[in-house]
């Protein structure tokens, strides 16, 4: 009984140390699907966009400082 207890704590003890490497391998994949599945998406070059709305408020220098954002947008969402 003793045994059997020591035996399916050793089990569930490398059940956890090896869960450790396929959660991050599941995480990369969702990561992956969703990047994926926002390529080209607007809502992904949403904070390039709103960079750049913000700094060409700024008088003279505005539209100068917000062309490598707009660059990011276009890339992102053409």
């Amino acid at each position: 009984m003793v045994q059997e207890s020591r035996n399916e704590a050793r089990r569930s003890a490398r059940w956890r140390a090896a869960a450790g490497p396929l959660r991050t391998l599941r995480a990369l994949g969702l990561m992956f699907a969703l990047g994926a599945g926002l390529t080209g998406c607007g809502l992904a070059a949403a904070p390039c966009r709103i960079a750049s709305a913000g700094l060409k408020i700024v008088p003279v220098v505005g539209h100068v400082a917000a062309a490598p954002t707009d660059a990011c947008a276009d890339v992102i969402d053409p």
